[in-house]
């Protein structure tokens, strides 16, 4: 038994409602995520278009934050699942450093680490994780990926699926439907300078010196807002 995700991003509207149930089901606290949505917008005005790409542990069969932990505070379970157990926790950040997904977080109460656990809990009762029961459109789906007959398993073998990152050798086990190149490989989206709705323009003054004192250089840095943006803004 494998559990993982489908996450089909040609139906995900960017609604949030995964966030918000897994916070409360997991009393994830304020200024943390478990799981969250990417928004990217790709184009130039006229002619743009938002993307959305939900983000969350991979579960990965073979996980970097299991092998690093000192405490075995992370350890992947028979059923794929990739848990942790928050009384071993030390707050080390190992973990943070150690995935690449970007998955883990420490927790601002307990100050230990954290992340997405397949609401463990839930599954291990019958039930569907949290995000799943939520979404509106169906977006995610859960299962058993060496179930043949399982609809996760069927999308996965009928269906062209991407992962992030595969070229760390995690063998990650969260699967993306349509999902936009660029909103799962960061290498790819280009930051150009400026801001969309405002300019930074720096004013320079050299210092001011004379036989009774000397003053530093001043830097003024003025927000103008209202400037229309830099072509070419992706």
């Amino acid at each position: 038994m494998r559990y993982g995700f489908v996450i089909d991003q040609r139906k995900c509207i960017g609604c949030h409602a995964c966030t918000v149930a897994c916070k409360e089901e997991n009393q994830v606290p304020l200024g943390v995520n478990r799981t969250w949505v990417k928004y990217i917008e790709k184009g130039v005005y006229p002619d743009t278009r938002r993307y959305f790409s939900v983000m969350r542990c991979n579960h990965c069969d073979n996980a970097p934050c299991v092998t690093i932990c000192p405490t075995v505070a992370l350890y992947r379970r028979p059923d794929g699942i990739v848990d942790f157990d928050g009384e071993r926790c030390i707050g080390c950040k190992s973990c943070l450093q150690a995935c690449p997904y970007d998955a883990l977080y420490i927790d601002p109460e307990t100050k230990t680490a954290a992340k997405c656990h397949y609401c463990a809990h839930r599954v291990e009762v019958g039930l569907e994780p949290a995000c799943v029961i939520v979404c509106p459109v169906q977006a995610i789906v859960p299962g058993d990926l060496d179930d043949p007959h399982s609809t996760i398993s069927r999308l996965v073998a009928s269906q062209q699926t991407q992962v992030r990152k595969p070229e760390q050798g995690t063998r990650p086990k969260l699967y993306y439907l349509g999902a936009e190149a660029a909103a799962l490989t960061p290498d790819m989206q280009e930051r150009r300078g400026g801001f969309v709705f405002s300019q930074v323009i720096t004013m320079l003054f050299g210092p001011i010196r004379s036989e009774t004192s000397s003053r530093p250089t001043v830097v003024v840095v003025v927000m103008r807002f209202g400037t229309p943006p830099s072509p070419g803004i992706t």
